[in-house]
């Protein structure tokens, strides 16, 4: 019993350290998010690149600048359709690896995807890589969290922190994304419109019926 609780109380006492070690990083003049305190910085081919060992997984920020003549999306549509591209492009990059839990979020204001990819680890286990992925206009911003199978019940409150500290500029809007705001119903306020008019027009029918049938009768 005396192991156990010791064992407990050194792991509370790496989550604090842990805790402790995190800070803000500008990963560029629109976006920050905490990272471990020793990170590393690395730009290749254009693109910027953080990464920093937590207590549990490893933790990886990429800024790539998108094209200079990159064409503005107009719909949210056209969004998802880019998104869904960065994750075939992800999949196909890890060789037997597959592609869970995806998902829509937001972060801020802009849109998001999340996702996580399973791959195996080369060492008879398994890795998986919890990513969020934000597109706009300028840049494509993907944040990844890497952490062994064997991992995963205690590496929850370490990705939380690194993913919920992600802050957006309020320079950055929706419109940064697409062009045109999606003003379409959903399909249940559609449901309710309809079958609210449905409603109506059967109830003005009968009514013309009962008026015609007492002038027959009058």
């Amino acid at each position: 019993m005396k192991k156990i609780i010791l064992s407990l109380t050194l792991l509370l006492f790496t989550i604090a350290g842990f805790s402790q070690q995190f800070k803000p990083v500008k990963v560029d003049s629109l976006v920050t998010v905490s990272m471990p305190a020793v990170y590393k910085q690395t730009d290749t081919l254009g693109q910027h690149i953080y990464a920093g060992t937590g207590t549990f997984g490893y933790m990886t920020v990429i800024v790539a600048p998108n094209g200079k003549n990159n064409t503005p999306l107009k719909k949210e549509k056209d969004l998802n359709k880019v998104l869904k591209e960065y994750i075939t492009h992800i999949q196909s990059q890890s060789s037997g690896g597959s592609v869970q839990n995806i998902r829509d979020t937001t972060v801020g204001t802009l849109k998001a995807k999340a996702f996580t990819l399973k791959s195996d680890d080369g060492a008879g286990g398994f890795q998986f890589i919890n990513f969020t992925l934000i597109y706009t206009q300028d840049a494509t911003y993907t944040f990844e969290y890497i952490y062994p199978s064997e991992r995963q019940a205690l590496m929850g409150d370490e990705y939380k922190a690194f993913i919920s500290s992600i802050k957006l500029s309020h320079d950055l809007q929706r419109n940064d994304q697409y062009l045109v705001p999606d003003t379409g119903m959903s399909t249940i306020t559609k449901l309710e419109i309809y079958g609210s008019a449905a409603l109506v027009i059967a109830f003005v029918i009968v009514l013309l019926v009962r008026r015609k049938n007492n002038l027959v009768v009058g």
